[in-house]
């Protein structure tokens, strides 16, 4: 009888709204007086109903839409109706924006509660649009939002125009607009010294984090690992759980690409668990841990794991966002990458090349053609192609794939020359794959003078001995062993990339495959039989090491049972600065940047 009784006013709430929505427009005024989370329900049942004029029209106006952005436990949802609705061509996103900048023009600067309202606003209307994925209009917002944080000289204001900076360092690094990021911490670090002055005390975890962003987007790895140790110093479990789960995230990916892969696995799946944890397995912010996670997984060899785990967080997006949404095209990417490393020795492409071309199809359809983010998904897609290319016997086909994927990679290299300058790693990355591409097209002298330009600006960056240089001298060893009879070079080269290779990751390394099978090749064209055996027996060695990995069981999510104490995992993190790290291999050698 119990559970009749419970159910039976729920039945009838549901009837009650979907009465509502049957006659929507001659009770439209009177249902703006209900509580925020009723209105909700009757905003997401006209979506149900396929009603999106008036769902548009409603969420057009600010007052309205200020109201269901208070529902916070639907936001999964919302997230499915605002998308629709920019699917269908209703510019809501922009309109939104337009209407809280006029509304800011109209804010009585000595009015401190209205001031204050319109700044709480400005956080969560530019919050939710940065989250959907709109960054041109939620950096409108808030800039909107940071001038009327100006308009009044006191602590109060400072702090909020200090927290609108950080907001909008984010969005920019997201948006990938690196100089007026710059700007905006500057900005930031100016209010800071201001509060400090003043006897203020500031918690600069994201602000540090968000710096961390903005240096590992531009290469800087050593510059970025220091912002991260930075933030988790500052780090305290009575920040926003978001605020916790973007500094574990940024500092993991940072702890990567630094070869710290025990900081960077601690935190990464701490980050996995927090959200899991706190925002549920549907929320988008479990997909951001995700494709943080899997890019982990990648750079330690873990390729199927990672597949799965790019999945997962695809899955995840598709189903909060959906349609043209930019980071359902980043996830659509991340897992064209992972699944091209994965089936790299398959040949099998399509799948890769369907998800490259749809992450390629809504960036264009919602970004400028040059925007820095499609130059990674450019190249990825000409990785494929080049891949699919080789293995064709059509030879019609395979010119017009190499020319695409040459084009791509021309465009992709475009991008990052003027965005990083050309002593940057993504343009010596770049360079990298030109080489490789050229070599596939028989055009070796203008892939061996790519890949001098990639050793070159690695080696002056990274040092003689880090690992993407070690790639860049393993793919001019192939150009010079396979089709240019450089052997003695080819031999010298190769015996640097393994030697580079086994000290970095170890004797299991994925990328000793390929110089393993160089040096066998080329003893082999020399007439060396004594070396040839030499290498025959550690390659053998090395599958058997391979396929002892490979037979491991593949369950990438089932790892502890919940978030460790956040002053633990600090404090395991700064622990291991005094430790020497054993890194796992790195997949990375693939594709060859």
């Amino acid at each position: 009888m119990a559970s009749a009784l419970e159910w039976v006013p729920d039945s009838l709430y549901n009837t009650a709204i979907s009465t509502v929505v049957t006659s929507y427009s001659s009770n439209r005024k009177e249902l703006r007086t209900l509580p925020e989370n009723v209105q909700f329900d009757i905003y997401y049942k006209l979506y149900n109903k396929g009603r999106l004029c008036l769902l548009g029209m409603e969420f057009s106006e600010l007052d309205i839409f200020a109201r269901v952005l208070k529902v916070n436990d639907k936001r999964h949802l919302l997230h499915h109706c605002f998308q629709a609705l920019m699917d269908h061509g209703v510019k809501v996103s922009a309109i939104l924006a337009d209407a809280y900048c006029q509304h800011c023009c109209l804010v009585n600067p000595k009015d401190s509660k209205q001031l204050d309202k319109v700044i709480k606003l400005g956080y969560s209307l530019g919050g939710f649009l940065t989250d959907a994925g709109w960054y041109y209009d939620s950096e409108k917002v808030l800039l909107s939002c940071l001038q009327a944080c100006k308009q009044v000289d006191n602590p109060s204001l400072w702090y909020n125009a200090f927290e609108c900076c950080v907001r909008l360092l984010h969005i920019r690094n997201a948006n990938c607009k690196y100089s007026e990021a710059h700007e905006c911490y500057e900005l930031a670090m100016k209010y800071l010294e201001k509060l400090e002055e003043h006897g203020h005390i500031v918690n600069k975890a994201l602000l540090h984090s968000e710096r961390c962003s903005l240096l590992f987007a531009k290469c800087q790895y050593d510059e970025a690992y220091k912002y991260c140790s930075m933030a988790l110093r500052e780090i305290t479990s009575n920040l926003p759980q978001k605020t916790i789960v973007d500094v574990l995230r940024q500092c993991g990916k940072a702890c990567v690409v630094k070869r710290q892969f025990h900081k960077a696995e601690l935190l990464i799946k701490q980050a996995v668990l927090y959200t899991r944890e706190y925002f549920g397995v549907k929320h988008h912010k479990y997909s951001d841990a995700l494709l943080d996670y899997g890019f982990y997984l990648l750079n330690v060899d873990s390729i199927n794991k990672a597949v799965k785990v790019y999945q997962t967080a695809l899955d995840i997006r598709q189903s909060v966002f959906g349609g043209n949404n930019l980071h359902v095209a980043m996830a659509h990417e991340d897992l064209a990458y992972s699944t091209y490393v994965q089936e790299y020795s398959s040949g099998k492409f399509s799948d890769a090349r369907e998800h490259a071309e749809r992450a390629i199809d809504i960036i264009t359809h919602i970004l400028p053609e040059d925007h820095l983010l499609s130059a990674s998904t450019k190249r990825v897609k000409a990785l494929i192609l080049e891949e699919i290319a080789i293995d064709s016997s059509d030879k019609e086909l395979e010119d017009r794939l190499l020319h695409e994927a040459q084009d791509l990679h021309l465009a992709s290299l475009s991008l990052a020359q003027k965005a990083f300058g050309e002593n940057n790693v993504q343009t010596a990355k770049h360079y990298g794959n030109l080489g490789r591409l050229y070599q596939s097209m028989h055009r070796y002298k203008e892939a061996e003078a790519m890949h001098l330009k990639a050793i070159n600006i690695k080696e002056n960056l990274l040092g003689p001995e880090d690992y993407e240089v070690a790639l860049s001298v393993g793919h001019l060893a192939s150009l010079y062993n396979y089709d240019m009879q450089m052997f003695d070079e080819a031999e010298k080269l190769y015996l640097r990339s393994i030697a580079i290779g086994k000290k970095l990751f170890g004797p299991g390394y994925s990328g000793l495959e390929y110089d393993y099978r160089g040096l066998l090749r080329l003893y082999h064209q020399v007439e060396n039989s004594l070396k040839a055996l030499d290498y025959a027996i550690i390659l053998h060695e090395w599958n058997q090491i391979r396929d002892r990995s490979n037979a491991e069981e593949t369950r990438p999510l089932d790892f502890l049972a919940g978030p460790q104490e956040l002053t633990n995992v600090v404090e395991e993190f700064f622990m291991e600065e005094n430790r020497n790290n054993s890194p796992s291999p790195s997949p990375m050698s693939v594709d060859g940047e």
